[in-house]
């Protein structure tokens, strides 16, 4: 044989380099991959619902990544835990930012509509790869920090109260030292008055998550655990001090859970923050937005 004729067959190799595969291969070798990210998020599910630290550690990343799902926030965790910013190779060369070399992807899940066979629509699920900033040089990109607006301690407390769907009102005492408590007879939340604005904020916020989640679709029998979460979300989204929380009995509120109900639980946490950090944040940019009309005269 010729020294060049191995050099004559043109076969395109695949990014493992082997032969390229054929189309029920290749989309065996995705749904593998599927399959294999499911797995690892259940499996950070269950991390989650065994310790308090690694718990609270899970709701520190939805804090960052509120739009994200259950799902995906627990794969960041499980894989990148420190993240703060993540997008696609395509994004961050698009906004001017190069992944450096040897950098791992962290796996997420992309959602995507499909029509099934019977001609319902359906959603299924690609492994989707992204970088954290931290693994990006980003100095070709023209801005990336922008500065969160900045509020009072006045307006964060009336964005969370004013909008609410509950009445709310001070009273001069509560049993049990509460700072808050909702009412499900009335509809309403009573408010310790003259507390710190943190301690305000944290019982109001916990309150709203405990009247959403007794009056919602998703009612629940003993709603304290999950709005207490949610109130630490909002804390964390809008700069409220956090250090009163302890999450060290978490595992006991999700003990004899499997993975699945883990998970519900954990996005029935991040709606409710959600809904409330929504009325929220309407507010505040009316706020924003009247500022800089002033400004403007």
């Amino acid at each position: 044989m010729n020294q060049f004729d191995d050099l004559l067959t043109n076969v395109p190799a695949n990014q493992d380099g082997g032969a390229q595969l054929s189309k029920e291969d290749y989309a065996a070798k995705k749904q593998d991959e599927r399959e294999a990210v499911f797995a690892l998020s259940d499996q950070a599910a269950m991390d989650v619902a065994g310790s308090g630290g690694r718990f609270q550690q899970y709701l520190n990343v939805q804090s960052r990544f509120h739009r994200y799902s259950t799902v995906n926030t627990l794969l960041i965790l499980n894989q990148k835990p420190e993240a703060t910013r993540v997008a696609d190779f395509d994004n961050w060369k698009r906004m001017g930012g190069s992944v450096k070399q040897g950098q791992t992807a962290i796996s997420i899940l992309e959602p995507h509509d499909y029509t099934k066979g019977d001609g319902t629509p359906g959603t299924g699920y690609n492994v989707k790869k992204v970088f954290d900033v931290s693994q990006v040089d980003t100095r070709k990109i023209k801005s990336m920090t922008t500065l969160p607006p900045t509020h009072t301690e006045r307006q964060l407390l009336k964005a969370l109260i004013s909008n609410a769907p509950v009445s709310i009102s001070g009273v001069d005492d509560l049993p049990g030292d509460l700072g808050a408590m909702y009412d499900p007879q009335t509809d309403s939340i009573s408010v310790r008055r003259g507390m710190e604005f943190a301690d305000t904020f944290r019982s109001v916020a916990q309150e709203l998550a405990v009247a959403d989640l007794t009056t919602g679709p998703d009612t629940q029998a003993d709603p304290q655990f999950s709005a207490y979460c949610a109130s630490y979300l909002l804390c964390k989204k809008f700069g409220v001090d956090t250090k009163g929380f302890d999450f060290a009995d978490a595992p006991s509120a999700l003990k004899d859970m499997d993975a699945h109900a883990v998970k519900g639980e954990l996005s029935q946490i991040r709606d409710v923050a959600g809904d409330i950090s929504g009325r929220m944040s309407r507010q505040l940019e009316a706020v924003s937005r009247a500022a800089r009309a002033q400004e403007a005269r």
